[in-house]
Order: structure tokens, then C-alpha cells, then sequence
């Protein structure tokens, strides 16, 4: 069985990382959406809101990939999460040059820590590359229409978090 883990903070989950899980499920059998807690990064979602909006969204996927999908909390270094969860692949997307820069970084840590483990990349449709969480909730916060970057039940938890 091939599992990838595909990490990040998902706060919140979007279409462009919708889109990523739909294309790495042609690749694995099984796949783990690693929900990373980051303290540091103060998410507007609470760490069991972002793990309930991924499970949502998977659901569907589930049933029309024939892929088992997995929500996972995870603190701790990458690839060790990696290593918990049996994964022999890291599934990451990547929207721009900049995305690059940083991943080919990690890439080369994560080898260091562990070769066993391959990175794979994956870039969304264009129409959702530019889509980062951060700018969805900067969006949102300042009254903007978020609607064409989420799904209608993460844009309803939006609406909540930021009534008008």
C-alpha cells in the first residue's frame, strides 16, 4: 500500500489544496492530510475546526478515488510524521517560483533526516494557484468575497469568523 502524507496548516482548507489532494489521490492508496499545529502561526481556526473542514471536504473524495483519506494532527518534525503514519511519500504544492525556493530547501533537510522518504510535487490548476490561505483570511477580514477560493461550507466558517 502507498501512503503520501500531504501537511500544512489548512486554516483554512482551500480549492487550491483541494485541488492537490485530488491529484496526489491518483497517486497513493492511502493519504494523510497532516494538520500541522503551529502555535506560532496563530490560526483563525482551532485545531479541531480544521481538522473537522478537512474531513468534510475528503469525504466526498473518498468514495470517488477509491483512496483512504486520513486527517492527522501532527507537532512534531515533518518527517517524523512522516515516519508515524508509515508515509514513504511527502506531498507538497507548489504555486509559484518562490514555493520552490523553500521547498527544494526542505527537500534537501528531509533527505538528510530521512532518504527513504520522496518529496513529490504537485501544482494545482491554474485557476487556484495563486490561492493561499493567508490571503483568503486577509480577504475575508476586510469583507471581501472569498467564495470563488473555498468550498461553500469553509466559506459559511469564514462568514462566522468574520460577520459583516
Amino acid at each position: 500500500m502507498r501512503t503520501g502524507l500531504y501537511p500544512g496548516t489548512f486554516d483554512p482548507i482551500t480549492l487550491g489544496h483541494v485541488d492537490i489532494i485530488k491529484r496526489a489521490c491518483k497517486l497513493v492508496d492511502k493519504l494523510v492530510i497532516g494538520v500541522a499545529i503551529n502555535r506560532d502561526k496563530g490560526p483563525l481556526f482551532s485545531l479541531d475546526e480544521r481538522l473537522a473542514m478537512v474531513e468534510h471536504e475528503c469525504a466526498k473524495m473518498t468514495d470517488a478515488f477509491g483512496t483512504e483519506i486520513v486527517a492527522h494532527p501532527f507537532e512534531n518534525l515533518l518527517i517524523d510524521c512522516a515516519r508515524d503514519v508509515g508515509a514513504e511519500f511527502i506531498i507538497r504544492g507548489l504555486r509559484a517560483v518562490a514555493d520552490f525556493e523553500y521547498e527544494y530547501q526542505m527537500v534537501g533537510m528531509n533527505r538528510k533526516l530521512d532518504a527513504s522518504v520522496t518529496t513529490v510535487f504537485l501544482m494545482a490548476e491554474a485557476e487556484h494557484q495563486a490561492i493561499a490561505s493567508k490571503l483568503v483570511k486577509e480577504i475575508a477580514r476586510l469583507g471581501g468575497d472569498v467564495s470563488s477560493f473555498v468550498t461553500p461550507s469553509v466559506f459559511e466558517a469564514l462568514k462566522e469568523k468574520y460577520p459583516r
